[in-house]
């Protein structure tokens, strides 16, 4: 027989959940605790369990998301054209939607089932069956409509988990959105002259230059201490980076870093840039299995560009996967072109919603098309061989 169960909160989560999904720091319920303890405060959690005999055989994230004009669109200047997309995109997107998947994180982190247990379409239809009784339960209990249904993220060419077929029998829109931009390391590199030297030339003078504009900056790990001592600085460097984003779902609270620090410990790190006493810049890493995984970031934007800070956030994340032998950095999404010259690979990745609405539904995919509008760019090439 196979049944699923919905978890409200990770403290309620079976003893064998880890078990299952100890490949994956994000599916893990010391992750889950932390994110949930410093989510935003338009996202809500809720976890599900399949299973087969009373054997938990997969599980999947959901997330709540109470999104709004305001939080969608930031503090930029646009044209009444654009006004006029950004207010169709608002009216058909607007309201609570369910994300099968982590808005936090880029990947392919959202569900997990055991294959040799139970098959894909079973265990999707089980997911699906959960979430009609999360929309009947979100509506009776908070009196809230469920507008639409978004499932990411997924590689192209996974077979085991991008089930276009299923998808398409459950009547979601394939969208294709922004690859994740990852650089898999070579065996040879065990330290960052062996990277250097598999540099092209132009690559090298250009990592030498980068360094040599970073001048007296300096960067420093942050203890959990240290990481408390500056949170509103971190929190506003932060938004200097977030508002400049066209478009977003969410605002990480104040405390969401020292949350993090406090949950995960050495699996989350955190390195601040300094100038003299000044505080200038950071970026964040959550260390997953042989994956490490770049997290939020931030940075004063006067020096963002002097001392190409976000540059050197990319060769310092290389360092720190090189030193600890890491197999891949996760570079995640967005400035592909830059992320390109330092290694990383563009990754094709998709996304599948429904709108509850059977009329908006039709024009979903063109109006998601509008929020996720396709970036021209030119992928760098910066290594002798590959």
């Amino acid at each position: 027989m196979k049944t699923y169960q919905i978890y409200y909160s990770s403290k309620e989560l079976p003893v064998s959940w880890d078990d299952l999904v100890g490949h994956d720091m994000f599916l893990q319920s010391k992750y889950l605790k932390a994110i949930e303890n410093g989510a935003p405060e338009n996202i809500e959690l809720f976890y599900i369990g399949v299973f087969s005999n009373n054997a938990l055989v997969g599980v999947a994230i959901i997330q709540r998301v109470k999104l709004y004009l305001k939080d969608m669109f930031r503090k930029t200047q646009v044209s009444c054209l654009k006004e006029f997309l950004q207010n169709i995109v608002s009216k058909v997107l607007k309201g609570n939607i369910l994300v099968v998947g982590n808005l936090m994180q880029t990947g392919q982190h959202g569900i997990y089932f055991n294959k040799n247990q139970i098959t894909y379409p079973e265990y999707l239809n089980l997911v699906f069956n959960a979430l009609q009784f999360l929309k009947k339960e979100i509506k009776s209990k908070q009196g809230k409509v469920i507008r639409m249904i978004l499932v990411k993220d997924f590689f192209v060419h996974n077979e085991k988990f991008n089930g276009k077929e299923e998808f398409e029998k459950l009547y979601l829109h394939r969208v294709s959105v922004q690859p994740n931009m990852i650089l898999n390391m070579y065996s040879n590199w065990k330290q960052f002259g062996d990277y250097s030297s598999d540099l092209k030339k132009k690559y090298r003078d250009r990592y030498k230059r980068a360094r040599k504009k970073l001048g007296s900056i300096r960067a420093f790990e942050f203890d959990i201490e240290t990481i408390s001592a500056n949170t509103a600085l971190l929190h506003k460097l932060y938004l200097n980076v977030c508002n400049n984003a066209k478009f977003n779902s969410f605002i990480l609270p104040k405390d969401h870093f020292y949350v993090m620090k406090r949950n995960l410990g050495d699996d989350f790190r955190v390195y601040g840039y300094y100038l003299e006493d000044k505080l200038v810049g950071f970026y964040t890493l959550i260390l997953n299995g042989v994956h490490l995984e770049t997290y939020f970031l931030g940075y004063d934007s006067e020096h963002q560009y002097k001392n190409q800070l976000y540059l050197n956030m990319l060769y310092d994340m290389l360092i720190f996967g090189i030193e600890h032998r890491f197999s891949s950095i996760v570079y995640a999404r967005t400035a592909m072109a830059i992320k390109s010259s330092v290694g990383a690979k563009p990754y094709n990745m998709e996304m599948y919603l429904k709108h509850t609405n059977s009329v908006l539904n039709v024009i979903l995919k063109p109006v998601f098309g509008l929020m996720n509008p396709k970036q021209e760019w030119e992928e760098r090439h910066p290594f002798k061989r590959r």
